[in-house]
């Protein structure tokens, strides 16, 4: 299975930095016995790996060569691959350029990687079906894509609403080879216009699509701003038990405070 990493965007909120992103120092992690910071990034790699990655392809802009410099060729036990996103035009043009090198039979695991988020191996509990999303409680979903559930069926997803029906956002997604292929050329029909993942997914299920979201995500930090990353750092150092679930969860996208977690079966 291939984990796509998407990369490529600008990381406007969180600049100046004198490099991607991607690569911002959040907690640490030991090799060999030996300490040493750890890329926010590599949260993601790990998870996509304990989800059963084991080609992931980052998609990158033209001037984020770091990113291939820090990774070079595998992570762990995942061979790595590169391709070049020319302008920062959104997610489902990142996602579908990893066309390039998945193969056509091939199942997909999508994750964003300024984020982190526990337990570590939930998209273990994505079902090998077209379309699943891994879903998250957090206090302020309209900074998200908030998912609206009919059961465990997505009915829609609420694209940044200023007033979401639900507080479950989608954290990572999961997708079938023929899921990929109908995504991309619904897309692809509808002039590659759509910049969020949640808008063609909404055309998706209105063509008769469908797709699973299951809620067995705990904590989730965007750390794209500096109140994201002091939450984050948060959420490591309250890390407990032998899956490194935590205790906290983002209150909102700036990242705020720190707030006791949601139970998962907290009513949407």
């Amino acid at each position: 299975m291939w984990g796509i990493v998407p990369a490529a965007g600008r990381g406007s909120r969180i600049q100046p930095l004198a490099f991607s992103k991607e690569l911002l120092p959040v907690g640490s992690r030991c090799d060999d016995g030996t300490e040493r910071p750890c890329a926010v990034s590599e949260y993601l790699l790990e998870r996509l790996i304990l989800g059963g990655a084991d080609k992931i392809c980052f998609v990158i802009s033209p001037g984020k060569s770091d990113i291939l410099e820090y990774f070079g060729d595998h992570y762990g036990s995942a061979q790595l691959a590169y391709v070049v996103q020319p302008d920062a035009s959104g997610l489902c043009d990142a996602v579908f350029r990893a066309g390039t090198v998945v193969g056509q039979e091939e199942d997909i695991v999508v994750g964003l990687p300024d984020t982190v988020w526990f337990p570590k191996a939930a998209l273990r509990a994505l079902p090998e079906t077209h379309l699943s999303f891994l879903l998250f409680p957090v206090e302020s979903p309209e900074f998200f894509d908030a998912v609206v559930l009919d059961g465990d069926s997505v009915r829609e997803i609420q694209v940044k609403q200023p007033n979401p029906t639900s507080r479950w956002i989608w954290g990572a997604f999961r997708m079938s080879a023929h899921g990929f292929r109908e995504l991309h050329a619904l897309w692809i029909d509808r002039d590659q216009r759509d910049e969020y993942f949640g808008t063609l997914v909404n055309a998706y299920l209105q063509a008769g699509g469908s797709g699973i979201g299951i809620k067995a995500g705990e904590s989730y930090v965007d750390i794209g701003t500096v109140g994201g990353y002091r939450t984050a750092m948060a959420l490591l150092a309250e890390s407990t038990g032998a899956d490194s679930r935590s205790r906290l969860r983002a209150d909102a996208a700036d990242g705020t405070r720190p707030i006791a977690a949601m139970e998962n079966g907290a009513t949407a």
